[in-house]
């Protein structure tokens, strides 16, 4: 696992990561639906990304069984950034990523996302570090 850092308020977060590949190779497994469905752990065929300003996303993961989740995409711009929310009623869940090249040709990625109450942000970053592992994972497979 790469190294990460992480910043934490009451109500949101960001972790930091350097990813072993070039930023067109992050931008592509992040966004492609059959890395995005390898990766997130979704069940077959669940996948559902429309990576643009206004598009839809959709999933249903495996584990938890069955668990569905969806959102919009707010900002897209192609290997830099993207700004998604997350359907979870009477909360306004927004994630961001941000990506750059570093000097050695790797990726600094920066992905955050708010926290709403009564959700601790720790319990939060370790679903979040989880998910970043398993991205790790894909980029290297």
């Amino acid at each position: 696992m790469a190294e990460q850092k992480v910043i934490t308020t009451d109500h949101d977060f960001t972790i930091t990561r350097v990813f072993d590949a070039p930023p067109a190779e992050v931008w592509r497994t992040w966004t492609d639906t059959d890395s995005f469905a390898r990766w997130f752990n979704a069940e077959p065929g669940s996948v559902e990304n429309d990576v643009r300003p206004g598009g839809a996303w959709k999933v249903t993961l495996r584990e938890p069984a069955g668990m569905q989740m969806a959102g919009e995409y707010r900002e897209v711009e192609p290997q830099r950034k993207l700004v998604w929310t997350m359907d979870n009623p009477g909360e306004d869940i927004v994630m961001h990523a941000t990506f750059s090249e570093t000097s050695e040709g790797k990726t600094e990625a920066v992905y955050g996302q708010n926290v709403p109450e009564p959700f601790p942000c720790d319990q939060a970053v370790a679903g979040a570090t989880g998910i970043l592992d398993a991205f790790e994972a894909a980029l290297k497979s």
